[in-house]
């Protein structure tokens, strides 16, 4: 079976750090524009869309700046990473998508990072 490759995608989001950083690591606000449903329990994240239930903990945290999920059902390539970079010279705040993907579904799942993450502009208000 191939190896899962890293994608990394930047997004820009008119967006206070500290607001899309609740987006990003809240249930509520995961629920809001990432998965149907999120519940947190004992630390372990369950991430839910449609008939699918996925498992996740916290793997690397800075409030504010950088969250990353350690999925629970994979052993290689197993995380998915937020981190929020702000401009010192414009304030623009970019959000920094790293996920891992198989090289025939790169195209697919850049495509699903963009519909998600317009979905998440249009709830912040972006």
């Amino acid at each position: 079976m191939p190896a899962r490759q890293v994608i990394q995608l930047e997004f820009l989001i008119h967006s206070s750090p500290k607001i899309l950083f609740n987006f990003l690591s809240t249930a509520q606000g995961l629920a809001d524009w990432f998965a149907d449903n999120v519940n947190i329990s004992n630390g372990i994240y369950e991430f839910k869309w449609g008939d699918e239930t996925a498992y996740a903990r916290i793997g690397h945290k800075r409030d504010g700046k950088l969250i990353e999920f350690i999925w629970l059902d994979k052993t290689e390539n197993n995380s998915l990473r937020f981190e929020i970079q702000k401009a010192e010279l414009t304030n623009d705040v970019s959000l920094l998508v790293t996920d891992y993907c198989l090289p025939e579904d790169e195209e697919e799942t850049r495509r699903l990072w963009d519909a998600q993450i317009n979905d998440l502009k249009r709830i912040i208000g972006s």
